[in-house]
């Protein structure tokens, strides 16, 4: 029998259910190399949100509905992305892919850099850096896919649940850096004009993007330097068999219940802080608090994986639907203030939807490779991240158009749906597909 030791050049004896045929090391190489290059990835896709709500300080004239779909793009953007990602892993292998994908990242970072100097810059450019910042989302579709390929079914919660948790962080990272290092001139461009604020400080707000592209050009390199190809193939056309599969679409409406409000709520945090308590004197600070909520559910979703493994994704899952129920029932209570002292009932209530979505999403991705065969689970994986991805753009688009209590009232309804369909397809006993 073949060893780990002694496979093929080309890993054509490749197969993690067997530990004669599997090498743990380049399994985890592989998760900690794309788990770097998706949390450079998360952070690209949400660096709008963190530059948007200052746009107008230093010196840009943007309605609150022209912000709402600055932000909101690039989640359209990152489902558009991933419907492309989801079908490139066996097409493109590991190696290629992460290289590609980390390379594009420059795209919006350097974009963003230049058009934040300049405050003239067209409404339709901004749309459209928005856009590319999408690339960033888009990569978790091919991602996660190809590392399922690595792992065995016993440690694909383990292995998903930290890349999606620790890429999660990706999130919190822009959310947090970029209020600081707007503050200094950076990588030497001290020189470079800063922009000064309707306050009269001086800010350094190109430093948000420029900030990343060492690290983006570091992870193309690793990528290019340690990473392999394993020998899954499959073309267009025999990876579409997965719509055929009653439990895509039912997992592709659970996972846009977790991650689709979880991406939404993460990129319009600030904005919905901004806009429901900004009035009050002695508002908030959005950027104080935005950042919280992402880093809490990518922690959630990074430490339930291996429990997912112990007990089962599908618990998991019915519980973040659960949590996420009742979060959404106590923010409902704060969302029409008469006072700046409910902002902690209602960032209460936001915590929680994020603390449960962590669960949600952990329970998710350990159960699709239950439940699907190891190809058709890296498409399926690949097709709910995509639908999911656009839980940015819809609750951005939602919010510019309705009151957030109706939003609200909106996503409790499907909250309810979805966890019911947690239960019934594959939590409780006797369920048709337990996993």
């Amino acid at each position: 029998m073949p060893t780990a030791k002694s496979l093929a050049p080309d890993l054509s004896n490749w197969n993690p259910e067997n530990e004669e045929t599997w090498d743990s090391r380049l399994a985890w190489r592989t998760l900690w190399i794309t788990t770097y290059s998706m949390l450079l990835g998360f952070a690209t896709w949400y660096l709008v949100s963190a530059i948007a709500p200052e746009l107008n300080s230093i010196g840009y004239n943007l309605s609150t509905g022209q912000l709402y779909w600055l932000v909101a793009i690039p989640g359209l953007a990152a489902g558009i992305f991933r419907l492309i990602f989801m079908f490139l892993p066996p097409i493109l292998g590991t190696r290629n892919l992460v290289a590609l994908s980390s390379a594009l990242l420059l795209l919006p970072m350097l974009g963003w850099t230049i058009v934040v100097r300049d405050t003239s810059t067209p409404y339709w450019v901004l749309l459209a850096l928005a856009f590319a910042a999408g690339i960033g989302g888009g990569t978790f579709s091919g991602f996660m896919p190809s590392t399922s390929y690595f792992f065995p079914r016993r440690l694909s919660g383990t292995a998903l649940g930290l890349q999606a948790g620790l890429g999660n962080f990706g999130i919190s990272l822009v959310q947090v850096l970029t209020p600081w290092v707007v503050g200094f001139g950076l990588l030497g461009t001290a020189n470079l004009t800063p922009q000064t604020t309707t306050d009269g400080d001086l800010v350094w707000l190109h430093n948000g993007g420029l900030v990343l592209v060492p690290w983006v050009i570091l992870a193309t390199i690793l990528a290019l330097v340690f990473l392999r190809r394993v020998p899954i193939t499959a073309n267009f056309r025999q990876q579409m068999d997965i719509f055929r599969l009653k439990h895509t679409w039912i997992m592709t409406a659970i996972y846009l219940m977790s991650f689709g409000i979880f991406s939404g709520l993460a990129a319009q945090m600030g904005l919905l802080i901004k806009n429901v308590y900004g009035g009050f004197e002695g508002a908030p600070n959005p950027l104080a608090f935005a950042f919280i909520g992402p880093a809490l559910g990518a922690l959630v979703r990074a430490g339930s994986g291996p429990l997912c493994d112990r007990f089962g994704g599908a618990i998991f899952t019915f519980i973040g639907g659960v949590g996420m129920v009742a979060g959404t029932i106590v923010t409902l209570f704060f969302l029409t203030p008469s006072s700046v002292g409910e902002f902690w009932g209602f960032l209460t209530g936001m915590l929680i939807i994020f603390f449960f979505s962590g669960f949600a999403n952990a329970g998710t991705f350990k159960q699709m490779p239950m439940i699907f065969p190891a190809r058709q689970a890296g498409g399926a994986i690949g097709w709910t991240a995509a639908i999911a991805a656009f839980g940015p753009f819809i609750v951005g688009v939602t919010l510019s158009i309705i009151a957030p209590t109706s939003f609200f009232i909106i996503c409790l309804v499907w909250c309810l749906f979805c966890t019911w369909l947690a239960w019934y397809y594959y939590a409780r006993p006797g369920a048709e597909a337990p996993s």
